[in-house]
């Protein structure tokens, strides 16, 4: 009987030490700033993942999230503000932004002047490259520039014989974005394929969104009757997105992949696929909506990246920073300890079954490369046919070159 209160009493003890260690408040903490739910909520579902990994800052645990305004573009300083105060814990260690939406590179100014300590990560940045560089010690973009190749490159190997680019002007006027259209008209060209370029308004014009959308309903019959059942489209807005999907399933035509894509970008609302049973699991969303794109006789003609880019930006950029504090990487040493691997196996730690590559951005004015801006992007996923492994292809370096 001794022996066995003497056990349960070890047990007892051991349970508690256990217990004790577990309740161990985090040694450091990362700071993750994204858009609300309406804003941008795949960004803000990275940081729950990473949230549900690690803990809140205000339980004990690692991640402090917050959101920035939705109207951050009038509430400017009140954004600015928010992420700068991630500098007043001093346990911060790393501050991740996603999207890095105007403002960011002043946060990012004003953190490190208080704190040269913390590691200061932007995702998908929206400001200029080379003013945001010196400020943060990584910054993200999709790869507008590679995928100019890579998405007529999809088109051809599906044998489309046309590819229709629609957009406006003021997205043309964005570097990056012209600079993809230049590159899909070169590719088409040396592919043998015909490139057509198609305006549709902008949203954000007098005729708004329903009407933006109501142009692509009306307009997509007619394109696909101009240019043929073989012609793959692309929009560079979200917003028309939904509606070019829809006429696509709908009769024929191809769609490789979106603007920023995701199984979520588009699909549901063209489909009717109900999702909020299986938010955030993606792999179970890529298959509702896969399933829904096979029924309506889409295989084999449209596309997506598998995983969310948002999503996998917050979480990838989350696991990233944990890896290099735990190195004892600091700002003062990042750069003598970057390596473009270490953070697409991040990525792909967050993608499982689906593959990343990435480039550093190169200024094409100047020809100078800025070492510390990443561009990224996911392998292609087709409905019904799966990944078609365009993260192993190699991009000419005349397509890079391209302004």
């Amino acid at each position: 009987m001794k022996k066995f209160v003497v056990g349960l009493l070890t047990a007892a003890l051991f349970a508690g030490a256990v217990s004790a260690m577990a309740a161990e408040p985090a040694k450091f903490h990362i700071g993750v700033c994204t858009g609300t739910v309406s804003q941008s909520e795949d960004d803000l579902r990275g940081a729950e993942e990473l949230i549900k990994r690690y803990g809140d800052v205000a339980n004990g645990g690692m991640i402090k999230h917050i959101t920035y305004p939705d109207n951050f573009m009038t509430e400017q300083e009140t954004t600015i503000s928010q992420i700068a105060s991630f500098a007043d814990d001093p346990l911060m260690k790393a501050v991740i932004v996603n999207q890095a939406i105007p403002g960011t590179t002043e946060a990012f100014r004003r953190i490190r002047e208080a704190r040269p300590d913390i590691l200061l990560f932007a995702g998908e940045n929206h400001e200029d490259p080379g003013v945001i560089a010196p400020s943060g010690d990584l910054i993200i973009h999709s790869d507008s520039i590679a995928r100019g190749y890579l998405i007529i490159l999809a088109a051809h190997k599906l044998g489309c014989t046309d590819f229709v680019h629609i957009s406006f002007p003021r997205h043309m006027s964005y570097e990056l974005m012209s600079r993809r259209a230049k590159i899909m008209e070169a590719t088409c060209n040396d592919l043998g394929m015909k490139y057509h370029f198609e305006s549709a308004p902008d949203p954000t014009s007098d005729v708004g969104v329903a009407g933006a959308q109501q142009f692509i309903l009306e307009h997509v019959p007619q394109w696909l009757d101009k240019y043929g059942p073989n012609t793959a489209f692309f929009c560079t807005n979200d917003a028309e997105t939904e509606p070019l999907l829809k006429r696509i399933a709908e009769s024929k035509g191809f769609f490789i992949e979106a603007d920023l894509p995701s199984p979520l970008m588009g699909y549901p609302g063209a489909l009717g696929v109900e999702l909020s049973d299986v938010a955030g699991d993606f792999p179970a969303i890529l298959k509702r909506v896969e399933d829904a794109v096979v029924a309506k006789g889409g295989a084999g003609r449209m596309g997506t990246w598998a995983y969310s880019y948002g999503f996998t930006t917050t979480l990838a950029l989350g696991e990233y920073a944990k890896s290099c504090i735990e190195k004892d990487v600091t700002p003062k040493n990042f750069r003598r300890n970057f390596k473009r691997e270490d953070l697409l196996a991040a990525y792909n730690g967050a993608t499982p079954g689906a593959k990343w590559n990435g480039t550093v951005y190169m200024d094409a004015n100047t020809g100078l490369e800025l070492k510390n801006n990443i561009l990224v992007y996911q392998d292609t996923y087709i409905f019904g046919k799966g990944y078609l492994n365009m993260t192993d292809e190699v991009v000419p370096e005349k397509y890079l070159q391209l302004k």
